[in-house]
């Protein structure tokens, strides 16, 4: 049994996948999280797919049945109103009631600890979040030096705040394609299988991380969560980014080394970025008290775009309950940040 677990049963984590017209890499990840060492899963699947059902797909059938017959609990949710990404975190979230819950993407690959190595180092660091960054091994031997920096706590875990346009905001490179493996690849050494040691898990500071996220519930719903969805418009992305950076502003926030997740690399669903979270609404709570009075043609667009990996689904819908934002158009790409 895991150290983390205690003497008795392990607690159960709470794992909320939101998905979208990807029913073939969600039986993937619901089979890597069924292959996790951690027993004690309440599995909640929010499917906003277009047309067919995921549940449709016989590869999501046979995971489902075999989550169910091996012990885990499975609930899914058919959600065909489309109202954003933030909206739809916050109705997963509003399903959970463990302690700890995990908020992971549709397309990511998981090694069968990390459950436990997450839980693991949350429960020893009484921190708002700890992340998996994903690894886009696709990328793997492209070396970028520039983008290979890393900042390790030293000390306990401890709340800062983390803004656009700050030194703290370019730790995001550290995600693109596969700069984080790089780096693990050096700092951690490889065991006799070849894969990076894994004896000590190391925490580093980040500006966020996408796709594989462990909350304490309790700290995420004392930072608003995400509620602040209905000052965005539908279209939108970095939900994700703002959540995480409201809870590392007052709880403190951090990723683990080695990760132990991947990214699929398949193409985002989010094809309408123009209004990125983190950029239109405070790092304060105030954001949640009240939509957004500007109308979403005048929200200030991305200037710099969010980590290559981070994994968010479509929002685009006639079905959606707020007005589409008109075209914001930025004027060059930004430098630096390409997969």
């Amino acid at each position: 049994m895991n150290a983390s677990m205690g003497a008795g049963a392990p607690e159960v984590i709470d794992v909320l996948v939101p998905t979208c017209n990807r029913p073939a890499a969600l039986a993937v990840t619901l089979a890597m999280l069924g292959a996790q060492s951690w027993p004690a899963l309440r599995i909640v699947i929010a499917d906003q797919s277009d047309g067919a059902d995921a549940r449709a797909c016989a590869e999501v059938q046979a995971v489902l049945r075999y989550l169910r017959a091996t012990g885990r609990r499975v609930e899914t949710h058919r959600r065909p109103v489309l109202r954003g990404m933030a909206e739809q975190r916050a109705f997963l979230l509003a399903q959970a009631g463990a302690r700890y819950c995990l908020f992971v993407d549709d397309d990511v690959l998981l090694e069968p600890d990390l459950m436990a190595r997450l839980h693991a180092v949350i429960r020893s660091e009484g921190c708002g979040f700890v992340g998996s960054a994903l690894h886009g091994l696709s990328y793997l031997g492209e070396r970028r030096p520039l983008q290979e920096t890393i900042e390790f706590w030293e000390g306990p875990v401890m709340p800062e705040a983390v803004h656009p346009g700050t030194s703290a905001w370019t730790r995001h490179h550290l995600h693109s394609a596969a700069n984080l493996f790089h780096v693990q690849s050096n700092l951690c050494g490889t065991g006799a299988d070849g894969r990076p040691d894994k004896q000590e898990t190391r925490r580093y500071k980040v500006a966020w991380v996408g796709g594989c996220v462990m909350f304490d519930r309790a700290m995420l719903h004392a930072a608003g969560g995400f509620d602040f969805w209905p000052a965005l418009p539908s279209q939108h992305c970095g939900e994700d980014v703002l959540a995480q950076q409201r809870v590392m502003a007052r709880f403190g926030g951090c990723a683990i080394l080695p990760s132990g997740a991947y990214h699929m690399e398949l193409p985002t669903t989010v094809t309408a970025r123009a209004i990125d979270a983190p950029y239109v609404l405070p790092l304060g709570s105030q954001a949640e008290a009240q939509p957004a009075s500007q109308p979403a043609s005048q929200l200030k667009s991305q200037p710099e775009s969010q980590s290559d990996f981070q994994s968010d689904f479509q929002s685009d819908s006639k079905q959606a309950a707020h007005p589409a934002p008109q075209p914001v158009h930025v004027t060059a790409p930004p430098s630096g940040v390409t997969p």
